[in-house]
């Protein structure tokens, strides 16, 4: 698969739809913003699960500044879930959201969840936790759980998981994750590979995964995709973007007569 074959979002006749998930950690817009914008607007994505979203004065008009920006409207997280954020376009109908915070080790940051089930057209429906663990490896391994746990209870067969895992595909926290989740990278990879540190990636800390019931498309950092430059990707923030396209099954609770996305 080339980098523009990446397939984009639409709905099908049988209600399932193709979403495009991005997954950025953004340094709490310390970087570049307008780099920044620039390449979420050239990933085009239905949801973006953000992590280090601005938590601290005025971080609500911060948070609807960069959606703005981007196209794109604020969903949930923030300050609330201490960093991680969800944004969507207008494609998409939010069912519920809520944010979660995951319990504190005394002496380091404390995390949290941004999670929301999502509808695209009348029956696709899509559970997706935007997350950002711990620098800790037995704090991080344990959140690794809290997350499998927060999406089973979520009560969606479709579901996803995006962030910044601090942690390396050999590492405890995201092989318990990639234990129960398929790795879209690892599934079906596209553009580049590794996230971190964004002006010379060595490793590959950023994912998205997903349950059985979402058929991977593509997943990868968005290298060479038409409006992406090396720039752009450098400068925006300390970390590169995870970009996936994901089929999502019609819900059969939600089935009626089939649609197409107006466009």
């Amino acid at each position: 698969m080339t980098v523009e074959d990446l397939p984009a979002s639409r709905t099908e006749p049988d209600g399932s739809a193709v979403v495009r998930l991005l997954g950025y950690n953004v340094r709490s817009l310390r970087d570049d913003t307008e780099a920044l914008v620039r390449v979420i607007r050239a990933c085009a994505p239905d949801v973006v699960c953000v992590q280090e979203a601005p938590r601290f004065f005025r971080w609500r008009k911060h948070a609807a500044r960069l959606a703005r920006a981007a196209g794109l409207v604020y969903v949930t997280g923030g300050a609330t879930a201490t960093g991680p954020m969800i944004l969507s376009s207008l494609r998409v109908h939010v069912e519920r959201a809520e944010d979660v915070l995951l319990p504190h080790t005394p002496g380091l940051h404390r995390r949290g969840l941004a999670t929301a089930v999502l509808r695209f057209g009348r029956s696709a429906r899509l559970a997706v936790i935007s997350c950002h663990l711990s620098l800790a490896e037995q704090e991080r391994h344990a959140q690794a759980g809290l997350v499998l746990d927060r999406l089973a209870d979520m009560g969606v067969a479709a579901g996803v998981v995006a962030g910044d895992l601090n942690d390396e595909p050999d590492g405890r926290a995201f092989r318990r994750l990639a234990g129960t989740l398929r790795d879209g990278w690892a599934t079906r990879p596209w553009g580049g590979e590794n996230t971190s540190p964004a002006d010379g990636p060595r490793k590959r800390i950023d994912a998205v995964l997903a349950t059985e019931a979402v058929e991977v498309l593509g997943c990868g950092v968005p290298v060479g995709l038409p409006g992406v430059t090396e720039e752009d990707l450098r400068t925006a923030t300390d970390h590169l973007p995870v970009l996936a396209a994901l089929r999502v099954p019609a819900d059969p609770a939600l089935a009626g007569p089939p649609v197409r996305d107006a466009a």
